[in-house]
């Protein structure tokens, strides 16, 4: 056992000592304590002097006659382990932890729930709407989700302080419990000691006076004393049985007080960093979702103003070439008068070849009239002949 342990354990042959009251009152230690290793043997050297003085001193008031005293030793001590051992695995079962990582799961869906993307409006007039209700919706989300997130914080500040308690709590389970192994192993040394001393020279004496005397009941009385000896010894193992039950209820106690900081620790850092962070990145990401709706809407609004000056500048380049080319234009185009007067001439020409054809054709008609006019004379003459 450690030696900086100021606690030394009252040992008593009574079956109903105040060692619970006393380990109760005892003051916590400065500092944590190892659990001692569950060993065979337990070394009376591993004791202060002042416990191994008292191991010593009680180990010879020990009457291994007494059979009440014998039945009863370290059954106080055996009983403060036992509704230990109860309040630590009761603990174990119960500490629920599921609901505290619940709600941090439900912290971090919560976080991740908001959507800021929305959806773009179209036509001129839509983009001065749009930067003021995407900043409208996304100011929503964020206060929707704050009153969530705040509510959750709420219960976890909740949890925190209880798991702080039961930390404070399992930090006086594992001195009470190194208090309780170290009363235990005073029991064992003690109870060991006195074996030894009973096995070495009291029981050696009476078999050599039952020897001596030859008489059956001193050969009697040294195999009860015998007997004797041997039910101590058992008493003394289920002492070393129950002592392996608290060094084990060490780690337990520790393990299950390493979870309870593992989880405040979680809950403090989300409701001091996480927090605070989310609600900053918050902050920003409206301004910046200010800023980009902004932006967005100037350049459009920037690119529709040099469309519409191109537009213009196009639309007045072609009106004033098509003015400028209508001033310079004559009453009648040259072309047109060239045109004119070609086909005035082709007219001209075809006339005179039709007037040609016709003079032609007369005087053809006149040469077959006059042929015709002879032909008919002449057969008028024959007739009349």
């Amino acid at each position: 056992m450690n030696e900086e342990n100021s606690y030394i354990p009252s040992l008593t042959l009574d079956p109903q000592p105040a060692a619970a009251d006393a380990a109760e009152q005892a003051p916590l230690p400065q500092e944590e304590k190892e659990a001692p290793a569950p060993a065979e043997k337990l070394e009376l050297d591993k004791l202060s002097p002042a416990e191994q003085q008292a191991v010593r001193s009680f180990s010879e008031q020990i009457d291994v006659s007494n059979a009440e005293q014998i039945m009863n030793y370290g059954s106080a001590a055996q009983k403060n382990i036992a509704e230990f051992s109860d309040a630590a695995l009761s603990s174990v079962r119960t500490k629920d932890l599921g609901q505290v990582g619940d709600m941090l799961g439900d912290l971090v869906v919560e976080l991740q729930g908001l959507n800021f993307d929305t959806e773009e409006k179209k036509g001129f007039l839509g983009i001065f709407k749009k930067a003021g209700q995407s900043i409208a919706e996304m100011k929503a989300q964020f206060d929707k989700a704050e009153v969530n997130v705040d509510k959750i914080v709420e219960s976890l500040e909740k949890h925190e302080i209880v798991l702080m308690k039961d930390i404070s709590m399992m930090d006086r389970m594992y001195q009470r419990n190194q208090e309780y192994m170290k009363e235990l192993t005073m029991y064992i040394l003690a109870g060991k000691l006195k074996i030894e001393h009973l096995r070495s020279v009291e029981l050696p004496e009476k078999i050599a006076h039952a020897k001596e005397t030859g008489l059956p009941e001193d050969a009697q009385a040294a195999n009860d004393f015998a007997n004797l000896i041997g039910r101590f010894e058992k008493k003394i193992h289920d002492l070393e049985l129950t002592r392996t039950i608290s060094v084990q209820m060490a780690p337990q106690i520790r393990m299950v007080q390493n979870n309870d900081s593992l989880m405040a620790e979680k809950i403090r850092s989300s409701i001091v960093n996480t927090i605070p962070l989310w609600k900053n990145q918050m902050v920003m990401a409206m301004s910046l979702h200010h800023s980009e709706q902004a932006m967005k809407a100037q350049r459009q609004v920037t690119d529709m103003t040099n469309q519409l000056l191109m537009k213009n500048a196009e639309t007045l380049r072609q009106g004033s070439v098509g003015i400028a080319q209508e001033a310079e234009r004559g009453i009648v185009d040259m072309e047109t008068l060239k045109k004119t007067n070609m086909e005035l001439i082709a007219t001209l020409d075809e006339v005179r070849r039709i007037q040609d054809d016709g003079r032609a054709r007369r005087a053809q008609a006149e040469e077959e009239l006059g042929r015709i006019e002879g032909e008919l004379k002449q057969k008028l003459l024959e007739m009349k002949g």
